[in-house]
């Protein structure tokens, strides 16, 4: 096991982000270097709300979800390298940048969530995102976060 192997539940997660279901969508995080990267997975299950309603006969994981479960895992980061969120405060996705898509995502599959932080200049994250099924890519973008008090 890797220096930075750890295992973050999804008890931990839900003490970061403020996303709950079936808009939660990652289950756990295996590695983690706060200011530097994350890596998480979601399992993938024909019992996902999504896939009621995105193609019936050939159930597909939306693409914007997979973003968003990108952006769930650097937001994760960000609060990891924070030293974590007070209860006053949000990190939203603020920006995306370069994505696209290079295979589909079904139920099933794992994805693996890889982020890296680019930067963070007056609490606005840049992170390098990419989800791998397999070990094959099938989305990559760069991810802007936010933190902001509500």
């Amino acid at each position: 096991m890797s220096e930075h192997a750890v295992s973050i539940d999804v008890r931990e997660i839900m003490r970061c982000l403020p996303h709950r279901y079936p808009f939660l969508l990652v289950d756990r995080v295996t590695e983690l270097e706060p200011d530097v990267r994350i890596k998480a997975l979601k399992n993938v299950t024909i019992n996902e709300p999504f896939f009621v309603g995105h193609f019936e006969q050939y159930p597909v994981m939306p693409g914007v979800l997979i973003i968003e479960a990108l952006a769930q895992a650097a937001g994760i980061l960000a609060i990891k390298s924070q030293g974590e969120r007070a209860d006053n405060e949000l990190y939203f996705f603020v920006g995306i940048d370069n994505a696209r898509f290079k295979r589909q995502v079904v139920p099933g599959d794992q994805l693996v969530f890889e982020v890296t932080q680019k930067t963070v200049k007056r609490g606005i994250g840049k992170y390098v995102a990419r989800a791998l099924v397999d070990g094959q890519v099938a989305c990559e973008a760069e991810i802007m976060c936010a933190r902001r008090e509500v």
